[in-house]
């Protein structure tokens, strides 16, 4: 059981199919290095825990979940992460980022829920698979961290493009990849 919950949560993460996990990882990276990894850890973790949350309330039939809204929502978050760091490319990371990543983790929990729901239907209890599931969710969002902060590393070391000309190209890709999706997602609530 184990193994299968953890794949499962690492393969939810690092889908390309379901690419707007990885999108939100991008927008929240964008302006960090190597440097920051002890800040960009904890905001990937409280986005965790956001996530996390959410999930057990929808799984436990605690908080109803309308999926058309939550597909909107979704790239509303990446949309407004990466907006955020195109206008303050320079790396901070201020305890609102947290309560950010705590926030928008709480929607994108929610956009799973109900797959993982049916995967969870024949499971006895269901707080050690929604745990296993997590832990692979995070080894995957650490694993695409270490890329997109590689990179941008690698970037900023040898000066390929300035850091802030970096950071707000890659807002500018997610944030209008976002703004697709979104206005793609909006028919099925209006």
């Amino acid at each position: 059981m184990f193994q299968t919950y953890l794949r499962l949560g690492f393969e939810h993460l690092t889908d390309l199919s379901g690419y707007d996990h990885i999108l939100f990882l991008l927008a929240l990276a964008a302006p960090f290095l190597w440097h920051h990894y002890k800040g960009i850890l904890i905001m990937v973790t409280a986005f965790t825990v956001g996530h996390s949350l959410s999930l057990a309330l929808a799984v436990f039939n605690i908080v109803p979940v309308n999926k058309d809204w939550i597909e909107f929502l979704i790239p509303i978050t990446i949309c407004f992460t990466a907006a955020l760091h195109f206008y303050q490319p320079t790396p901070q990371i201020k305890p609102i980022q947290y309560t950010m990543a705590l926030a928008f983790g709480l929607i994108h929990g929610l956009g799973f829920s109900n797959f993982l729901k049916t995967l969870l239907m024949g499971e006895e209890s269901l707080v050690l698979p929604l745990l296993y599931f997590n832990i692979g969710l995070e080894v995957g969002q650490i694993l695409v961290l270490a890329l997109i902060i590689g990179l941008s590393s690698v970037i900023s070391q040898y000066k390929i493009v300035e850091e802030k000309l970096w950071t707000r190209f890659i807002c500018t890709i997610t944030f209008f990849w976002a703004l697709k999706m979104a206005a793609e997602r909006i028919s099925e609530i209006l």
